[in-house]
């Protein structure tokens, strides 16, 4: 990988991904504080949300993550974050018990899950949209 940052939070994330989730938060952590471009900042945040010990703390990184996002200057080197960001905020208000956010969140990355390519990534999350979907309206499913 040629760019050094990405490869600093991909070693966080294998952390998180071998089973080491405290050390991948530690890790994760240390890195917010010291990145400051918002799209390496998307990133990370993206990545940090799933190693959480808690519901509260994986909706504070998935809120940094879109709230970077939001922050790229060239749009279209995010555009295709939206619908996981947006997904991933509707599974994790689904969680809390708030329907509301959950419904909103779920209705953008369905807005725009056209900005994803017709490959596995795409189709995973249309995929997780359909069923964090499902979920809502069968919660005892869930």
């Amino acid at each position: 990988m040629t760019d050094p940052e990405m490869a600093e939070i991909g070693e966080a994330a294998a952390l998180g991904h071998a089973g080491d989730m405290a050390a991948a938060r530690q890790r994760f952590t240390e890195l917010w504080d010291r990145l400051d471009d918002p799209f390496h900042r998307c990133a990370l945040a993206h990545y940090a949300a799933d190693v959480q010990a808690s519901p509260a703390e994986e909706l504070r990184w998935d809120l940094r993550a879109l709230a970077a996002a939001d922050e790229v200057r060239d749009r279209t080197a995010v555009a295709a974050f939206y619908p996981s960001l947006h997904l991933n905020l509707a599974d994790v208000h689904r969680r809390l018990g708030d329907v509301e956010h959950a419904t909103h969140h779920l209705a953008w990355a369905g807005a725009t899950v056209d900005t994803l390519p017709d490959d596995g990534y795409g189709r995973m999350i249309r995929g997780g949209i359909a069923r964090c979907a499902a979920r809502m309206t069968n919660p005892e499913g869930s």
